[in-house]
């Protein structure tokens, strides 16, 4: 009788869903009646000021803003249906899935000057353009000569491995789904990139989950070199940390497009719509362009560099989330980690 008990018990656990999806902070903007719910990648710190000003503006309303990461993000809307009003990533390719798996609301909020390449239909809108750069502690370096491309950092960390072993730091493309998406867009872009990537995993590379991550390791002294970093998240300590040296690659730079969609069972599309549509907005665009150091929206914020590459919100995205390619992407990296 008790194995009986034992197995129905086990079936019953085989049967459960998965564990909920993971909320990292969450915080309330504004005391209305009428509340949008936002679920979001995007860093507290950094969309805390724009948040607050629609809230002023909209004294009956107020948002709720749950923080998680890109990979939290997805699972909370195409695994288990949770509600929210407006869902907004810097992973492209999860919010091009959703869009396109059809768990995105057609809407029409104001977009003026959005360029199309920055637009799918009209369910996926993105909301700032975020260059991924490459940064290096000035103390970390020492004599070492700044690198200027992909080619001379592979060079600096091979000629080097004494000083930097251990003290380079990327994504780890196994948690992190931004990491995963700029792994397969590296690879496909650059040639030399498991090039690199080999060298890291001789030199012990550090993964991490997030570009603040990298952040506080590189000022507390313990890496050197954090290789594809957001660059709105750096701008908040380059200006007063001279040890910090930010490195946009001249080969190079990647820009994602963070993107936002109202969810088909939101609650309040309308609520999420005007909350885009603020997003959107020249005050709202100026203050993103302030941060990432580009605008999305010209004559928002500095026009993009001529190494600038925007990666465009479109299917293709969604070719490197076939899971045989992902699997040997995945196997390749590890691969190029964990050496003899």
């Amino acid at each position: 009788m008790r194995d009986l008990v034992l197995a129905a018990i086990i079936s019953l656990c085989l049967q459960a869903p998965a564990t909920a999806y993971e909320i990292e902070e969450q915080r309330i903007f504004g005391d209305g009646s009428d509340e949008i719910r936002v679920l979001s990648t995007t860093d507290l710190t950094a969309i805390s000021p724009v948040l607050q000003d629609f809230a002023e503006t909209r004294p009956n309303m107020r948002v709720r803003y749950d923080q998680a990461a890109s990979i939290e993000v997805f699972r909370a809307i195409h695994d288990e249906g949770a509600a929210y009003d407006l869902v907004m990533s810097s992973a492209m390719d999860l919010q091009m899935k959703l869009a396109n798996d059809g768990f995105a609301a057609s809407i029409l909020p104001k977009a003026t000057g959005l360029p199309s390449w920055a637009r799918w239909r009209d369910q996926l809108f993105g909301v700032a353009l975020e260059p991924v750069v490459t940064l290096a502690s000035r103390r970390g370096l020492g004599d070492l000569s700044v690198p200027r491309t992909r080619r001379d950092l592979i060079a600096m960390m091979r000629e080097h491995p004494t000083a930097l072993n251990g003290r380079v730091a990327t994504y780890d493309p196994q948690q992190s789904g931004v990491g995963y998406f700029l792994m397969s867009q590296d690879s496909r872009e650059s040639e030399g990139f498991w090039r690199m990537a080999e060298v890291m995993g001789r030199l012990n590379a550090r993964l991490f989950c997030c570009s603040v991550d990298m952040i506080e390791e590189l000022r507390a002294g313990r890496i050197t070199i954090a290789y594809n970093v957001v660059a709105s998240y750096a701008a908040r300590f380059t200006p007063d940390d001279p040890d910090l040296v930010r490195l946009a690659l001249e080969d190079y730079t990647f820009a994602i497009v963070r993107s936002a969609l109202v969810p088909v069972n939101a609650p309040d599309p309308g609520g999420a719509t005007s909350l885009l549509s603020f997003l959107l907005s020249d005050t709202a665009q100026r203050r993103f362009a302030a941060d990432s150091g580009v605008a999305l929206i010209p004559g928002t914020g500095e026009a993009p560099s001529a190494h600038l590459r925007p990666i465009r919100l479109d299917t293709g995205l969604l070719v490197y989330d076939d899971q045989l390619r992902r699997a040997g992407l995945l196997a390749e990296w590890n691969a190029a980690m964990v050496q003899p």
